[in-house]
This record gives structure tokens, C-alpha cells and sequence, in this order.
């Protein structure tokens, strides 16, 4: 209410006229119209004589022309006349029919107004009645009744008074509700309207002395108007939940503190907040204190205009301002300040708890709505925009329920919860803000689901100093930077989103973060799905990271993490990596169909790698390079078309108890000063080799089964020098061990039986170390071609590289590339010059076609492969040309 102390100067004008004495008494209710056909109705006797007062109480008298002889005259035949006295016969009634009723009639012009005078006659008579009028006349008969309930009587009516477009209903004391004629299942709704709103105090500006000048004109109708919304506060005293209909105009200057449980609605045509407008220069325009219990402001412009040449501080002044104790409902209105200080809407205190909403709070100078000190509320259907700081600030334990909101184009953040502010946000729409779309800080714990967070000039969510929060199933997408930022010790959990179209990365952890990020579908974004950086060590679960135009999950610089039950697939990029001194823990993954690496390990990566599927990418399951030294156990790696695992570059690692099957090319490809140590681990069914070693690489391989490879179970070339004890080398299409090309090995204890070509092959100048070793049951298909005159090339073809001896022709030109095997230098070049160049592996060119003289041993020629020496090389990664 106002406070005491201000005076008020407006003129108070309150009339009240009933009808004359001699009329019935009527009301705006239903029941005084329900009963027209009850209190008047038309007489029916034509009999009965007439005074001549009554004659002249008659509102109009109708002349009537004397009947001639021959109308309205029966003669009796029965019964004979006297001559002198002829008797005429009684005259029937006149009858009227309406509505396919029949409704005698004794004289009409009794009745002429209500039978006789067209309906658009008495809508128009009817249309200069005010309501208690109208609602009388609705008492006459049953057609007034019908007439004085027209839709577009009341309409009139409704909207010169009150002024608004649609009828405005008021279904609970401080609910009021704009409604559609056409869509509601009211008899007449202009009517009901007009009864709901009859009691209303109207702050009208200049309209109560207009009143009182022209009195006449509003004889019977009980409306106060006033000047001021003061003036009208003050006359509501002590009511209970009084309606203040705020009519256009700018009012300006007043103190309006409410500590009752006033209604104020603003009344004008069309969209009202554009015509009425409460505004303040010096103190906040609306303030709420406590015994305001459940008032209800709505429809209007409040606006809150600080003189930016006075000294007078306002920090803590706003459009409105919600006091502890205090459940005002703040419905439909236009809320803007242009205070740098202070924000438009301030809610703060214990017990404060309004209802905002299908408010626009918009291009503020400061925080548009500011929720403060466990206050609480249900903030639902806002538009907030283009405010210069935080379109929302929850701060202080407060609690606030948001939801189906609009949160946008903000000159900060979208949405700001700090020092242990909370808060339930539900289905807003929050983008394009200046920076991230919602900011969690110090502590801050908020609720956000099925929202839509997109379009933020940096990132979308960024929890940061101890933040926490819940962020379920949204949509986060289309940000500049990461869509969804955590760091310093926060710990927030991410679950059930759907995070894409990033222009950077999708998540970004780093700076000691933490959380939980859970079910997430995370997809096309410009960078890592998931970037675990500088000692984070968030849980990663359960999510779907695919088709980002990068890698999937990126862990560097001592990141950690544990990394679990993710199905991370069809990357540009690696799957996942891990790198620069990072430790994280990968578990029962499913890693599928990357463009690149499944899991890439480099420059000091290490990590536990175990139980996960990684198949079916176009370079190598796992790769381990640089003085990384992870853990790869019990994985199956299957599909690689580059191979399953390849160590390389000075690469470490333990690889036990895997199961790496089915790659395109070597299962373990081990090369350049790499020393993995390989354990328990089934090797089987490679399109290539089982274990390929070159370039210098070593290792130690213990106890490992290898068979069923298409070319050798292990092959060690150049310059290489691993350990070998105690594996099963078997069933293998080629040979079980091969060792060429000056390298060399320790072979200990280890079982090498049933391959296709031999056991162990050694090339000439190789000279390993052999101890307690067992080959047996090789089936030694190269001897036995030779000793049958065969072609090598009918049991090798262009795909395997059986051990034999390599010859040269020198009368067919061949060159360092082609190779002759001994049957068709005896067959085919006999008696050309050769020369007998090396025991090693190679296939014949001679046999597969390439040479120009036809081999009379092979049958068609084949495609000219070029003779390969080792295995072809594996492709290395893209990443680092790509960083």
C-alpha cells in the first residue's frame, strides 16, 4: 500500500443511482435475467375494460379503424332474431405466432413493442442502456430477454468500459484470464466478463472529473475511477482481493509498496503492456513487502528510468522488487530498467516465492532477473533478452522453479547460478548470448532438464570453481567453443544430453575438473567429442561419441578419467586419445568404425586399456608410439585394415590376454625401436601375419597362441632383436617363424607346429638364439613343391612369401625386384645365365606372369605385384599432421 506519509491530490468520484422506484430491481447476475419470462407477459383477455388512466399509462396509443358490417359478424339460423336487435357474433382473437408459437393477442397495439418493432430497432434502443438497465429490460418478456443478452450489446459495452479487446475472466481471486469469444463454452462471455470485473477501481487519468461533469450521462452505474494508482490503493483498503484496473497512460513518480492482496490489471485495447505504463525515476516502481500475500500484478509496462544526471545512488533499486514473505503473482508484463546497478526483477528473502510469468524482461542495463537469499518461486513462459549482464542470476541458496522460458541474445550469460545458488530449469529455450548459455560457479547446484542450450558466442554450459549441478537430457548444440565446459574441481553431472554441431569440442573438462558424464549422445562436433585435460578426472559412461569431424574422446596433458561402457565410432580421427603424460582408464568400450586409430597412444600416453570391443577401422586397432607405456588387456581388436595393434617409435606397453583376430593386415605390428611386452594374448586369423617385428623393433612375447594367420605367425626382419618364450605358433598358412633380412631373436621354450611351410625359416646370415624350442608337425609345403618340380608361386600366389631360395636371371633382364624360384630356373630359364642371390623370403615372378618369358610351370599369369621382401609397411596415424 502507499506509504502514510505521501498525500494524494487526485479527484475520488464514486456514484451511485438506482432506477426509479417504480421499476423492478435488477443486478448483473444470471438469476435477475433468468426469470423474463416469469415477471412481464402479454395479456390475453380483450374482454375486460379499461381505465382511462390506464389508457393513459400506455406508452403509446395506436388508433383503430371501426370494422365494417360484414367483418367479424355471425348470424345464428338455429335461433331467430328479434327484428330490431341483430346479434353479433363474438369476435375471435387475434393471434401471433413466433417461433411457431401461437400467442393470442387482445389488443396490439399493447404489444407492439415487444412483437411487433424489428429486432435491429431494439438492439439499437437497447445499445443506449447501461447495464442495470439493460439487465432490467431482460426482465420484460422473453424476446427482451434474448435481445438484452446480444453478444454484440455486451461487447460494446464490455470494451467502452473497460477498455480491452478480449474478455477477461477471473476464475480464481488472483488468476485472470484473456479468453477467445469463439473458444469458450460461455453463453454470453462479453456479459460474464463485464459481472467479473463490475466491482474493478479503474485509474483512469482525467477520467473522473469527465464523470462527475457529465453525470447524467452514467445515472445507475457504480464505478469508481481515480487519477493515481495511490489514490486507488488507498480506497481498496481492508477489501478482500479488490481489482485496480490501470487504464492507458504513463504513470509516473509513485510510491507503490503493496501489503495487501491487491489485483492490479492493466485495461486497454489491444496489446495492453504498449498502453499502460508504471514507471519510476528515484525508487523501485513495484515493491512487494510482506502482507502482500498473493497479489496479482499483470498486463502492463513497468519500467524503472534512473536520472543518469542525479547523484542519488540506486544499487538497489529495480522495476520490482519481491520481499521475503510475500507470493505475488506478476502475470503478462513488460519489465525493463535502465539502471547499470541494479537488476529489473529482484527476488530475495526467505518465504519469497512469486509466480513470474508470460513476462518480457528485456534489454536491461544490468541482471534482468536476480533471485537471491533462499528465495524461491515458479518462474514460467518468460522472454529474457538482450540484457547487458546475466539474463537470470540465482545466487545464495535460492531455489527458483524455471520453466518454458526464453533466455537470449544476452550482452553476458544466458542463465548464472552462484555461490550455492540452485534452481529447477525446465524446457527453456536459452541462445545466442555473449557468453556460455548457462554458467554454474562456487559451489552453485542447479537442476537442468529438456532444455535447449545452442548458439552461444563462447560455450554452451561452463561449470567452473566447485560448481555442480544436474544437467538432463538437453539439448546442447551449435556454440562457438565447447558445448559444455567443467574445470576447476567442479564436479557436475552430464546425463542423458544430446551435444552436436559444436564449432569446437563437444565436452571439455580440464583445470582439475571432474563429473559425471553419462548417456550422452555427443556427435558431429568440429572437435574432440570428449577432452579430458590437465589432471581432470571426470567418469565417462554409457555415452554414444560418433561422426565428429575429429577424434572422439582426446586425454592429454595428465588428464585422466575413467572411461567406461561408451560406444565411440565413426570419427575423422583417432577413437581415442591419450597422450602427454595422461593416465586414463578405458573399460568394456565398444570403439568402431573411425576413419583413422581406434585407440591412439603417444608422446608419453599411458592408461589402462581393458575389456573394450575396438574393430573395423581403416588404420590400426590400437597404436602406441613415443614412450607411451599403457596396459592393453583382455581387449578383442579385430578388423583393422592396417593391423590390430602397431607399437612403433620408440613405443612400450603391456598387451596381455587380448584377443586380436581378423585385421587386414599383422595382428602386433612391433617396429623402430619399440619395446612392448606382449602376454597371453590369442593372434589369430589375420589376413596378414600374426606378429610382424622390423626396423630395429624388440620386445618380449611370452605365452602367447598365434595361428591361423595367412602369412607368418611371426616375422622378424631388419635389424630387429625380440624374445620369444614359451608360445604356441600353430596352424599357420605360412610359416611359423621367419626371421630375415639381419635381424635376430631369442627363441626360448616355444611350440611351433602344424604350419603350412615350415616351423621356423631363417634367411641367409641370420643366426638366433634358439633354446628348448619344439617344432614339430609342420607340414612343410615349400619341400615338398621342390621336390615335385611345382612352381613355389602355385602355393604361395602373390599374397604369402614362402622362404626358398631367390635366384636371378640374367638373360631375361630381371632386376633387384623380381625373384626366380629353383623349379623354374630348371624348367623355364634353362640354360639362361643366373645366379643364385639369397635364401629368403619372396614369391616367384616368374610363376605369377610379370616376367616376359611365359613360366611353363604356374599356368595364366597374374598381376605384376612387385616381389615385397617384409610384409608392407603399416600407415601411421594423421593425427599429429592434422594438430
Amino acid at each position: 500500500m502507499s506509504p502514510p506519509s505521501r498525500s494524494t491530490t487526485g479527484l475520488t468520484l464514486r456514484r451511485s443511482r438506482r432506477l426509479s422506484k417504480s421499476k423492478p430491481s435488477s443486478s448483473l447476475s444470471p438469476s435477475s435475467t433468468g426469470t423474463a419470462s416469469q415477471s412481464a407477459s402479454p395479456s390475453t383477455s380483450s374482454n375486460k375494460t379499461r381505465s382511462s388512466s390506464q389508457e393513459r399509462s400506455r406508452p403509446y396509443s395506436l388508433r383503430r379503424k371501426t370494422p365494417s358490417p360484414s367483418q367479424g359478424l355471425e348470424h345464428d339460423t338455429s335461433t331467430p332474431s328479434p327484428p330490431h336487435l341483430v346479434s353479433r357474433a363474438k369476435r375471435s382473437r387475434p393471434s401471433h405466432y413466433r417461433d411457431g408459437t401461437s400467442i393470442n393477442l387482445t389488443n396490439p397495439e399493447d404489444n407492439f413493442l415487444q412483437y411487433h418493432v424489428p429486432d435491429e430497432i431494439l438492439l439499437t434502443i437497447f445499445s443506449y442502456l447501461l447495464e442495470k438497465d439493460l439487465c432490467n429490460v431482460a426482465c420484460v418478456c422473453k424476446r427482451f430477454n434474448t435481445l438484452a443478452n446480444d453478444l454484440t450489446l455486451w461487447k460494446k459495452m464490455y470494451q467502452s468500459v473497460y477498455e480491452m479487446s478480449l474478455p477477461l475472466l477471473r476464475p480464481a481471486p488472483t488468476k485472470f484470464k484473456f479468453v477467445q469469444p469463439d473458444k469458450i463454452d460461455v453463453p454470453n462471455v462479453w456479459k460474464e466478463s463485464f459481472k467479473t470485473l463490475y466491482n474493478a477501481v479503474h485509474v483512469r487519468q482525467g477520467f473522473a472529473q469527465h464523470v462527475y461533469d457529465n453525470g447524467d450521462m452514467y445515472k445507475g452505474r457504480d464505478i469508481q475511477y481515480y487519477d493515481t494508482i495511490e489514490e486507488a490503493l488507498s480506497s481498496v483498503e481492508g477489501n478482500d482481493y479488490p481489482v485496480i484496473l490501470l487504464h492507458t497512460g504513463v504513470y509516473s513518480g509513485e510510491w507503490l509498496y503493496i501489503d495487501t492482496p491487491v489485483c492490479i490489471v492493466g485495461a486497454a485495447p489491444g496489446h495492453i503492456p504498449d498502453s499502460v505504463i508504471v514507471e519510476n525515476s528515484k525508487e523501485s516502481t513495484f515493491v512487494f513487502i510482506e502482507g502482500c500475500e498473493d497479489a496479482y500484478l499483470g498486463h502492463i509496462s513497468i519500467r524503472f528510468n534512473p536520472d543518469p544526471n542525479s547523484n542519488q545512488p540506486h544499487h538497489k533499486h529495480s522495476c520490482v522488487e519481491v520481499g521475503s514473505n510475500c507470493c505475488p503473482t506478476i502475470d503478462s508484463c513488460n519489465i525493463r530498467s535502465r539502471s547499470q546497478v541494479g537488476a529489473a526483477v529482484s527476488v530475495g528473502g526467505r518465504g519469497a516465492q512469486p509466480t513470474i510469468k508470460n513476462c518480457v524482461i528485456n534489454d536491461c542495463e544490468n541482471v534482468g532477473l536476480f533471485i537471491n537469499d533462499h528465495a524461491q518461486g515458479h518462474y514460467t513462459d518468460n522472454e529474457i533478452s538482450g540484457n547487458a549482464l546475466a539474463g537470470i542470476w540465482v545466487k545464495n541458496y535460492a531455489n527458483p522453479m524455471i520453466r518454458r522460458s526464453h533466455i537470449h541474445h544476452g550482452r553476458d550469460v544466458g542463465v548464472f547460478t552462484f555461490d550455492n545458488g540452485m534452481g529447477h530449469f525446465d524446457r527453456c529455450d536459452i541462445h545466442h548470448n555473449r557468453i556460455a548459455g548457462f554458467e554454474v560457479k562456487a559451489g552453485a547446484n542447479p537442476t537442468v532438464v529438456h532444455c535447449e542450450i545452442h548458439h552461444g558466442q563462447t560455450g554452451g554450459i561452463y561449470v567452473h570453481e566447485n560448481g555442480r549441478g544436474e544437467f538432463l537430457e538437453n539439448k546442447i548444440h551449435s556454440n562457438t567453443f565447447a558445448g559444455v565446459w567443467v574445470t576447476s574441481n567442479s564436479d557436475p553431472t552430464i546425463r542423458g544430453n544430446e551435444i552436436f554441431n559444436g564449432h569446437q569440442g563437444g565436452v571439455y573438462i580440464f583445470g582439475e575438473g571432474r563429473g559425471l558424464i553419462e548417456n550422452n549422445d555427443i556427435h558431429s562436433n568440429a572437435l574432440a567429442g570428449i577432452q579430458i585435460r590437465t589432471n581432470s578426472n571426470p567418469i565417462i559412461r554409457g555415452n554414444r561419441i560418433h561422426d565428429g569431424q575429429h577424434g572422439g574422446i582426446y586425454v592429454h596433458e595428465k588428464g585422466k578419467g575413467l572411461i567406461i561402457e561408451n560406444e565411440v565410432y565413426s570419427n575423422t580421427l583417432a577413437g581415442v586419445w591419450v597422450t602427454t603424460g595422461s593416465c586414463p582408464e578405458l573399460r568394456r568400450n565398444r570403439i568402431h568404425s573411425g576413419k583413422q586409430v581406434g585407440v591412439y597412444f603417444y608422446d608419453n600416453g599411458h592408461g589402462m586399456l581393458e575389456d573394450n570391443d575396438i574393430f573395423n577401422h581403416m588404420y590400426s586397432g590400437v597404436q602406441i608410439r613415443t614412450g607411451s607405456n599403457p596396459i592393453i588387456r583382455r581387449n578383442k581388436i579385430w578388423g583393422g585394415q592396417n593391423g590390430g595393434i602397431l607399437v612403433y617409435n620408440g613405443g612400450l606397453g603391456i598387451l596381455e590376454y587380448n584377443e586380436i583376430f581378423d585385421n587386414a593386415m599383422a595382428g602386433v605390428w612391433i617396429k623402430t625401436d619399440s619395446n612392448p611386452h606382449l602376454k597371453f594374448n590369442k593372434i589369430h586369423d589375420g589376413r596378414d601375419g600374426g606378429i610382424c617385428i622390423f626396423n630395429g623393433g624388440r620386445g618380449l612375447l611370452e605365452e602367447n597362441e598365434i595361428f591361423r594367420n595367412t602369412q607368418a605367425g611371426v616375422l622378424i626382419s631388419s635389424q630387429s632383436h625380440p624374445k620369444l618364450k614359451r608360445n604356441k605358433i600353430y596352424d599357420g598358412l605360412a610359416a611359423g617363424i621367419e626371421i630375415t633380412n639381419n635381424a635376430t631373436a631369442h627363441l626360448e621354450g616355444n611350440h611351433v607346429f602344424n604350419n603350412k611351410f615350415a616351423g621356423i625359416c631363417l634367411a641367409t646370415g641370420v643366426n638366433p638364439e634358439m633354446k628348448d624350442n619344439k617344432v614339430y608337425g609342420n607340414k612343410n609345403a615349400i619341400e615338398k613343391a621342390v621336390k615335385c618340380g611345382r612352381c613355389l608361386y602355385k602355393i604361395s600366389s602373390y599374397t604369402s612369401y614362402p622362404m626358398h631360395d631367390f635366384y636371378r636371371c640374367k638373360t631375361c633382364n630381371t632386376t633387384d625386384r623380381n625373384a626366380i624360384c629353383v623349379n623354374c630356373i630348371r624348367r623355364c630359364h634353362a640354360g639362361h645365365d643366373v645366379e643364385f642371390v639369397t635364401h629368403d623370403r619372396f614369391f616367384c615372378d616368374c610363376g605369377a606372369g610379370t616376367l616376359s618369358l611365359q613360366c611353363q610351370l604356374a599356368g595364366e599369369p597374374t598381376k605384376d605385384t612387385d616381389t615385397l621382401y617384409d610384409s608392407a609397411a603399416p600407415i601411421e596415424s594423421h593425427t599429429l599432421m592434422v594438430n
